[in-house]
């Protein structure tokens, strides 16, 4: 058995080592969870999805207008793949969901800036195992349009 002694000749150089590896764990620990969303929403209940369309800053109905079971296909085609960019754009992927049924809970929005049609502009949410895992607001015209779930007159 070897027994091997050092002796700390620069104790200084030794305490700036140590704290640049501990800066260097805080700051790839940091990086590496910037790419995930901030939280989980819970979205088993009406009140929870209600408190969560009021916090993105929109006015709805107090009920869905309706609510459908989706399979999320195991191959997409570009139309997935665009609507997964707006999602990680919101902190969510559903990559991982390939295969998987979802709940889509679909709310009219009443207070969309610039729309007087109350009738074409839709929040959707996707519920999987009771958690939010995407969804975005819509304008159901002809020439309609996509956004996240964020109501852009909000800071």
């Amino acid at each position: 058995m070897f027994i091997r002694s050092v002796k700390m000749k620069r104790p200084w150089l030794w305490a700036a080592l140590l704290t640049a590896l501990l800066a260097a764990a805080v700051f790839f620990s940091v990086k590496a969870a910037a790419g995930k969303p901030q939280m989980a929403y819970v979205m088993e209940t009406e009140a929870q999805r209600q408190s969560f369309i009021a916090d993105m800053g929109w006015e709805t109905e107090d009920q869905y207008s309706s609510k459908r079971a989706v399979t999320i296909p195991e191959e997409w085609n570009e139309v997935y793949e665009d609507y997964n960019s707006l999602q990680k754009q919101q902190g969510f992927d559903l990559t991982k969901y390939k295969g998987k049924e979802v709940e889509i809970y679909t709310y009219p929005v009443l207070n969309y800036p610039g729309h007087t049609d109350k009738e074409c502009m839709q929040l959707t949410l996707m519920v999987c195992a009771g958690e939010l895992i995407g969804g975005d607001v819509c304008c159901t015209e002809l020439d309609g349009f996509m956004q996240g779930l964020r109501n852009p007159d909000r800071s």
